[in-house]
């Protein structure tokens, strides 16, 4: 074989290899189909809505985008789901508008997507009827909603986001430490791979306003491992970093990981979001009974 055939050879069942290894971490559901996107035909996967408005926060995240390119690739390299992604909250809404007020031609909105990852930050705006779909589209349609680290942070003026997300921001006492992780539900499906415990590094968000009888903790900081900080509100040692829930009909998944771009490149998180998304779209089975702390 010529040196160039061989090279090439060798490239190729490279990327055959970095494919077949995503397949396996992942979890084969299907096949690509048409593409990405699907093409214009008749959709046959489930479509999910990733949505990451940012305009008013406050130390922005870097990792947003590589955030949104890992959950667009999982879809699409599994199979089980096409990705919009956007960051104009216009199409948040069961009947989006144009920049001029007219209704919008094609393209995604709270009428033709399953299921919604959110990586928004702090005050994102929405109008009045915008809001009452966004709770409609999970609470009464049974649609999906999994969101991402700073999502906690977003929408505080707006009392019942708060309630469809099961909990509030208080804060990273740490900044960006490593700690001990207890994984209380080895049973879930975005949980299941993590061992019983395991060491991380993250920036830990600090969870408020939140109740055990509400969401059902899949992943919580071991606090009794980390240095004693003031800024720890809580007195109970119940530091929440994956939860899941029900909001109506639909399933609703949050998760503080992720503040770094590399954390999106670690496997045990990204297949993290992975199942819960597919979780969120009723894919897969997992218990979000709430309970208390064990």
């Amino acid at each position: 074989m010529k040196p160039f055939r061989f090279l090439v050879a060798v490239v190729t069942l490279s990327i055959l290899a970095l494919l077949g290894d995503l397949a396996a971490q992942v979890g084969q559901v299907g096949g690509r189909g048409g593409g990405r996107g699907g093409g214009r035909g008749v959709r046959t996967r489930k479509a999910v809505l990733a949505w990451a408005d940012t305009r008013n926060g406050i130390a922005q995240h870097d990792s947003v985008s590589h955030a949104l390119a890992v959950i667009e690739r999982l879809g699409y390299e599994s199979g089980a789901y096409d990705t919009y992604i956007r960051t104009d909250s216009s199409v948040v809404s069961k009947q989006p508008t144009m920049t001029s007020g007219q209704p919008a031609s094609g393209g995604p909105s709270l009428s033709n997507v399953d299921a919604i990852f959110f990586l928004g930050h702090r005050e994102v705006e929405l109008n009045a009827q915008q809001k009452a779909d966004l709770l409609s589209f999970v609470r009464d349609e049974g649609k999906g909603f999994v969101a991402a680290h700073t999502a906690v942070t977003a929408f505080e003026s707006w009392p019942e986001f708060g309630e469809l997300l099961g909990a509030r921001y208080d804060g990273h006492p740490w900044n960006t430490a490593y700690g001990s992780v207890i994984n209380e539900d080895p049973a879930f499906p975005a949980t299941k791979h993590f061992p019983p415990v395991f060491s991380f590094t993250d920036e830990f968000y600090q969870a408020k306003t939140y109740s055990r009888d509400k969401i059902r903790v899949v992943l919580r900081l071991d606090v009794s491992k980390m240095p004693a900080n003031s800024e720890v509100h809580r007195t109970d040692g119940d530091f929440p970093l994956a939860w899941a829930r029900m909001y109506g009909k639909g399933r609703v998944f949050y998760s503080a990981l992720g503040h770094a771009s590399s954390t999106w490149d670690d496997p045990s998180v990204y297949r993290m979001y992975f199942e819960a998304i597919k979780w969120s779209l009723g894919m897969t089975d997992g218990d979000a009974t709430p309970r208390a702390l064990k």
